[in-house]
């Protein structure tokens, strides 16, 4: 298995509680995580990086999660990409598609978000 350090996983989420949930139960699984609570957080702290994976919120306080991914895609930013929502539409998962990202509905029951995460790192 890689270390965990060389697996890093960014999520954006503006609740508290559901952002320490999902961190805390990523590291548990050996990945290294980095919380943003906006989209501008996480812009000037995703920018540039390399490999990872990131895990956006749809409903940001500033924004919504599929246009922070199309400026990070914009900005060179290529890593994976879970979209985590509530009901998407047709529209949405399209949309999502199109920048490449993985669309994880809420509630998070199971471990669908887990393997979604799994995947994008290779074995």
């Amino acid at each position: 298995m890689t270390p965990a350090l060389a697996r890093p996983v960014f999520v954006i989420d503006d609740d508290p509680a559901l952002l320490g949930s999902l961190k805390f139960n990523l590291e548990i699984e050996g990945f290294a995580v980095e919380t943003f609570v906006n989209g501008a957080a996480a812009l000037s702290g995703i920018e540039g990086r390399k490999w990872g994976c990131l895990v956006i919120d749809y409903n940001l306080p500033d924004g919504d999660g599929l246009t922070l991914l199309e400026t990070l895609r914009q900005r060179g930013v290529k890593l994976p990409a879970i979209l985590i929502t509530t009901a998407p539409s047709a529209a949405m998962k399209a949309r999502a598609a199109r920048s490449n990202a993985i669309v994880v509905e809420k509630p998070l029951l199971g471990d669908a978000l887990m393997e979604a995460v799994q995947q994008t790192f290779p074995s």
